[in-house]
C-alpha cells in the first residue's frame, strides 16, 4: 500500500540527493528510508534511482514519481493546515536568525510560537546570513530572518524591521566625537565582514562614497565585533538601540559621522515552493513579535514603530 512516508522518502532524496540526507531530514534511519523507497521500487515495479552511481540520482520513473510525490504532500500539508486547529498541529520548524536577532526578540518570538502551536517543536539556529541562506536553500532550515541583502526568485521576502546602527568606539578612542568618514576609515575598522548581511550592505555603501579602511579585523561573530570594540581595537558599524545599556555605562562611545550610513533592513525568507498556511501564520507572528530595541527580551515585546 503506497503511503506518505513512501512519497516522504522518495520526495527528500531527490531534493538533497542522497539517503542519509533524507534520513536527517525525516529524523529517522537510512535503513528506513531505503526501505521505502524499495517498498515504492515494489509496488510499481520499476527502479527510482540508479544504483550503479554513488550519488543517489533518479531515474526517469523517479523524477515522474518525484513531481507527484511533491504534488500529493503539498496537498496533504495544505488539507492539515487548513482544517487542523492550531493547537493540534504536530510539525518541526526549523528557523535561522542573525545574531542580533537572537540577542533581542527571538525568545519572545518562540514563546509566541510555543503559545499559538504548542505541539510544534522548534529548532533555533543564529549565525551569519550567508550560511544561513545555505542551509535554507539546502531545505535544512525552513525560515530564515536576515538582511535583505540578496534577491533570489526562488524566495519569498516578508518585511520585518529595521535595525539602527550606528558608528561606535571605546570613549575617548577617536578623539572626538563629530568626525568626517574619511577621518574614521584613517583608524582600525572591526568588520563582520561578507558572510553578514549587514556587513555587505556596509561594505557595499562604503565602495558607493568612495571610502575605504586603512586597516580591517574581520570577524563574522558580532558578539566578537563588540568584544573588540570595547576593548579599543577599533571602530565599527553596531545595532545602537540594543547596545544602548553599553553605552550608558561608559563601555561604547557613539560617534557622530558625515555622511551617515545607511540602517538595516530585515526581512523573513522562506521557498516560495513551500509556502503553507503554517509558514505564513509564523511570519505574522515574527512581524508582530520584531523589536531591536532591547536585548535579552523575555516575554511579550514592546514593539518599537
Amino acid at each position: 500500500m503506497l503511503t506518505f512516508k513512501h512519497l516522504e522518502a522518495l520526495y527528500w532524496v531527490v531534493e538533497l540527493g542522497g539517503f542519509a540526507q533524507a534520513a536527517a531530514r525525516l529524523h529517522t534511519t537510512q535503513s528506513a528510508v531505503s526501505k521505502r523507497v524499495q517498498e515504492l521500487e515494489e509496488l510499481f515495479d520499476s527502479p527510482l534511482f540508479d544504483r550503479t552511481l554513488r550519488k543517489a540520482r533518479p531515474t526517469d520513473k523517479g523524477l515522474e514519481m518525484h513531481l507527484i510525490a511533491k504534488e500529493l504532500l503539498e496537498q496533504r500539508d495544505a488539507a492539515v493546515e487548513r482544517f487542523s486547529r492550531p493547537e493540534v498541529i504536530e510539525r518541526r520548524l526549523r528557523i535561522g536568525v542573525t545574531e542580533v536577532v537572537a540577542m533581542t526578540w527571538l525568545p519572545a518570538l518562540l514563546s509566541r510560537i510555543t503559545q499559538a502551536y504548542p505541539k510544534v517543536i522548534i529548532e533555533p539556529e543564529a549565525g551569519a546570513m550567508m550560511p544561513l541562506r545555505e542551509k535554507l536553500m539546502a531545505s535544512e532550515l525552513d525560515l530564515i530572518v536576515v538582511p535583505a541583502e540578496l534577491e533570489d526568485p526562488r524566495l519569498s521576502r516578508e518585511l520585518v524591521g529595521e535595525v539602527s546602527m550606528a558608528w561606535m568606539c571605546r570613549p575617548g578612542f577617536v578623539g572626538k566625537n563629530s568626525l568626517s568618514l574619511a577621518t574614521l576609515m584613517e583608524h582600525t575598522f572591526l568588520e563582520e565582514g561578507q558572510q553578514s548581511g549587514s556587513g555587505r550592505i556596509l561594505n557595499r555603501w562604503l565602495k558607493t562614497v568612495g571610502q575605504e579602511p586603512t586597516r580591517t579585523i574581520v570577524s563574522s561573530n558580532l558578539v566578537t565585533v563588540v568584544s573588540m570594540t570595547v576593548a579599543g581595537l577599533g571602530v565599527a558599524r553596531l545595532p545602537h538601540d540594543c547596545l544602548r545599556p553599553m553605552v550608558d555605562a561608559g563601555l561604547l562611545q557613539v560617534l557622530k559621522v558625515r555622511p551617515a550610513a545607511p540602517h538595516v533592513t530585515y526581512v523573513a525568507t522562506y521557498k516560495k515552493e513551500l509556502r503553507n498556511a503554517f509558514l505564513t501564520s509564523v511570519v505574522r507572528l515574527v512581524q508582530e513579535c520584531c523589536d531591536f530595541s532591547r536585548a535579552f527580551q523575555t516575554g511579550e515585546p514592546t514593539r518599537r514603530r
